[in-house]
C-alpha cells in the first residue's frame, strides 16, 4: 500500500517556504504522493475546515520543480467552480512540464455560499462535474473539434500540449454518486470511511459499478499526533487489508507535521 500526504495548505500564517520543506522531506521519506486541498472564495476564514490558501495547481506547478519522482495531485479540487477549457489546459501543462507526475483528484463540492459568491451551479453541480470529466478525457486523448456534450461543446479549435500518455483522474467523496462517477471516469477512488469495514464494503460497490475497469481504491485519514502512531500504523494495515491501495494521510497543522509524517513512516515499515 503506498503511503501518501495531504499536505497542510490551511493557514494564511503558514509561510510558502514550508510546504517546499515538507514536500521535500516526504519525498525523502518515501511518500509517493503529495496531496492539496482546494477552495477559492470560501464563507469562512482559512483554517481547519477550509483549506487551500495556496491555489493547488499553481503550488504543484512550483512543488514538481524542487522535487524528482514525487507524484502530485489535488484533494480535491472543486471541479464545478472551474471553467473546464482552462482547467484541462492547466492540467495538461502541469502534466508535461512534471514529467507526468500530475493527478488531478476532483469532488463536487459542498458549500453552499462558496458556490454563490463565485456564481456557481450549486444545485447541478454533480451534472456540471461529469461533464466536466467527460470534456477533460476527450481533450487529454487528443480529441479534435468538434465536440458536442451536454453543456460544455465546441465547434472549432486546438488543444495543446495534448498529454503524453493520460491523466490520471482521481474522485474524491463517500457517496454512491462519488462511486459511481469514480467507476465511469476516475483512476483512482479516494473515500474517507468510517472504519476499514465500511471501506471494504465500498470497495465492493465499487467494483461492481467499475465493470472490469481498473479503479484504484485509495482513502485519506487524519493524524495530528493525539493519538499513538502505533495505532495509526496499525490502522494503516486494517485499510489494507480491506483494500485500500493507496493511503492519503493529513497531519494536522504544519507545526510539527515533519516529525509526524517521520514518526509514521517509520512506524509503517516493514508491516
Amino acid at each position: 500500500m503506498e503511503l501518501q500526504v495531504v499536505l497542510p495548505n490551511e493557514f494564511p500564517t503558514m509561510p510558502a517556504r514550508t510546504l517546499t520543506e515538507l514536500t521535500q522531506a516526504a519525498e525523502d521519506l518515501g511518500y509517493t504522493t503529495a496531496w492539496l486541498p482546494d477552495h477559492v472564495l470560501p464563507p469562512g476564514e482559512f483554517g481547519e475546515r477550509f483549506g487551500g490558501v495556496y491555489e493547488p495547481l499553481v503550488t504543484i506547478g512550483h512543488l514538481t520543480a524542487v522535487t524528482e519522482h514525487l507524484r502530485f495531485g489535488t484533494s480535491v479540487l472543486v471541479a464545478p467552480l472551474r471553467d473546464p477549457f482552462v482547467l484541462a489546459k492547466q492540467v495538461a501543462t502541469l502534466h508535461e512540464l512534471s514529467g507526468g507526475r500530475v493527478i488531478l483528484g476532483v469532488g463536487v463540492g459542498w458549500s453552499v455560499p462558496e458556490f454563490d459568491a463565485v456564481g456557481a451551479d450549486y444545485a447541478h453541480r454533480g451534472a456540471v462535474t461529469d461533464d466536466m470529466l467527460a470534456l477533460l478525457g476527450h481533450l487529454f486523448s487528443g480529441g479534435a473539434a468538434p465536440y458536442q456534450g451536454r453543456r460544455f461543446s465546441f465547434e472549432q479549435g486546438v488543444f495543446a500540449p495534448a498529454p503524453d500518455g493520460s491523466v490520471p483522474i482521481m474522485v474524491g467523496g463517500n457517496s454512491d454518486a462519488a462511486l459511481r462517477r469514480a467507476a465511469r471516469y476516475g483512476d483512482v477512488w479516494q473515500g474517507i470511511p468510517a472504519d476499514p469495514g465500511t471501506f471494504a464494503e465500498r470497495v465492493q460497490v465499487l467494483a461492481e459499478l467499475a465493470n472490469g475497469r481498473d479503479v484504484v481504491p485509495a482513502l485519506r485519514i487524519g493524524w495530528d499526533g493525539s493519538t499513538p502512531v502505533e495505532r495509526v500504523a496499525d490502522a494503516a494495515v486494517a485499510y489494507r487489508e480491506a483494500g485500500a491501495a493507496q493511503l492519503a494521510v493529513h497531519f494536522g497543522e504544519h507545526e510539527g507535521t515533519a516529525e509526524r509524517m517521520t514518526a509514521l513512516a517509520n512506524a509503517v515499515a516493514g508491516r
